[in-house]
């Protein structure tokens, strides 16, 4: 089979739990802007904010050791023993201490009393979560993309029907009065003001139930740690854990920071986080084709690093990564008018400006992700950390001196700059251990004609055929196609070539 499509088959299927799982799971968004206040949405964000943090700390990048360490058959099995044993004795020890220090903790992030015992759901689920992703990474390992998208999607499936039994039957049932079965069945336990409380209890449901499906792995499972084997993993990861840290507060911080920098009461501060966290959300669709691409490219880059013509095809990989990147750009910028009604809310809508910024942020993250293959197949992993501080330096610095300038629009600003420059910088700094050979001149000449085609529409033509509606949708139909095409034309002997590059 073609390498090519291989990886095209499975990041579509990957796509299928992260891309489309993720799009239902999007579905959440409208839910939660129509039923809770911008303030209310702010707290959730802030709350899966840290989480993030969290889980980086409490996996500390076993699942990418296992790949680097279980890549060869042979030693696949002590591989997954040892991280998987590893991450088991880690989890129970953080579990317990922060169930003793939750309370501090909350008092620390200025969590209102009445939202304070969600900490102890967070960590319920923190715990489920980081148990189940060395099973996850061994499904990605053996190839095994239809049972983890599977998984991945009954866990997504199962958090939205919670979400919305929660937030819209048991209030309706509980709106509707006494005599019904259903009234009876619910108002013993159903409390209407816990509120955004049922968001936490939904996933914590859907992460226990994640984890269940994944018992499968465990049956094989011998618990040990093979201290050579631990020790190489570690060495491996703990660069990795840093740059995933400094990874995250690229992609997190300013949710953490707006409540505290902008220069307003807390309510208002929480409400200016909720409008940004869900204008973010309509960004979404860039960072999952990156996730999708990334979950079947790391094994890829790993499993092919051996072939006479890897730098070839991970400089091509790169290069229409890109041009998918600029393709959703443009259908999410061009019918922005379709895709704010997600957002229930008029308030919400007030910082849509900040999308097309993060859209582009997005897709130089995804660009970092493939320019960064040099330093994973190189073992040189600890650049990675040098590259995510580079990073964590620019966002902290850029948020801290914009936010309470520029409210959550220096925010947006900080996160395309700090893409920006570690895409750029990776690829400098790699051009000295494994130079790919990118067709820079090409990806240059299509950024140019999306965002020419973005700021056309945007700032003439829409205005000119605003009250059109016909001609308004048909213009944006033609300009999509007029790219499709000549990107085509330009690539299709290229696209063919690569097509044909066998295992």
């Amino acid at each position: 089979m073609s390498l090519i499509k291989k990886l095209a088959g499975d990041t579509a299927v990957y796509g299928l739990s992260s891309v489309l799982g993720k799009v239902l799971n999007y579905l959440l968004v409208p839910l939660y802007t129509a039923v809770f206040a911008e303030g209310e949405y702010g707290i959730i964000s802030e709350l899966y904010a840290y989480t993030a943090f969290v889980m980086i700390i409490i996996l500390y990048r076993m699942e990418t050791a296992y790949f680097r360490f279980g890549a060869e058959k042979a030693g696949r099995g002590d591989a997954y023993n040892t991280a998987l044993s590893s991450i088991l004795l880690s989890t129970l020890l953080f579990s317990v201490a922060f169930f003793f220090l939750a309370a501090p903790f909350g008092e620390w992030i200025k969590l209102r009393p009445e939202h304070q015992p969600l900490l102890y759901f967070l960590v319920a689920i923190w715990a489920f979560d980081v148990l189940s992703e060395i099973p996850y990474a061994r499904l990605r390992m053996e190839g095994r993309a239809w049972r983890f998208a599977g998984i991945k999607l009954t866990n997504i499936g199962l958090n939205i029907g919670l979400n919305l039994f929660f937030l819209l039957l048991c209030p309706a049932v509980m709106n509707s009065g006494e005599g019904s079965f259903l009234y009876g069945a619910i108002s013993g336990w159903y409390d209407p003001n816990f509120g955004i409380g049922y968001v936490f209890v939904a996933n914590l449901f859907a992460s226990i139930s994640a984890f269940l499906l994944l018992l499968p792995q465990f049956s094989d499972f011998k618990p040990h740690i093979d201290r050579v084997l631990w020790n190489k993993m570690l060495v491996y990861s703990s660069p990795l854990i840093i740059a995933g840290l400094a990874g995250i507060t690229n992609e997190m911080l300013d949710r953490v920071l707006l409540k505290h920098l902008l220069p307003y009461s807390l309510e208002e501060n929480e409400r200016q986080l909720g409008i940004y966290a869900a204008c973010y959300k309509l960004a979404v669709f860039m960072a999952l084709f990156t996730q999708a691409f990334r979950y079947a490219a790391e094994p890829f880059f790993f499993q092919n690093a051996k072939n006479t013509r890897a730098p070839d095809l991970y400089a091509a990989i790169g290069k229409y990564f890109v041009i998918t990147g600029l393709l959703a750009f443009l259908v999410i910028t061009l019918y922005l008018d379709i895709f704010q009604l997600l957002l229930r809310r008029e308030g919400y809508r007030e910082g849509l400006d900040v999308v097309p910024i993060l859209l582009i942020a997005n897709l130089f993250l995804g660009l970092y992700y493939n320019l960064s293959v040099w330093y994973k197949l190189t073992d040189k992993t600890l650049m990675a950390t040098w590259l995510g501080l580079g990073g964590a330096a620019i966002t902290i610095g850029l948020n801290i001196w914009w936010i309470p300038i520029f409210g959550y629009m220096g925010s947006a600003w900080a996160t395309f700059i700090c893409y920006g420059a570690m895409a750029a910088a990776s690829y400098f700094i790699g051009r000295r251990h494994y130079r790919l050979p990118y067709d820079w001149r090409a990806l240059g000449h299509y950024t140019i004609i999306a965002l020419l085609i973005y700021f056309a529409y945007d700032r003439f033509l829409e205005q000119m055929i605003i009250d059109w509606t016909l001609a308004s949708w048909l213009l944006r139909l033609l300009l999509l196609c007029g790219f499709v095409l000549f990107v085509w034309m330009r690539e299709k002997s290229n696209i063919r070539e690569l097509l044909a590059v066998k295992e």
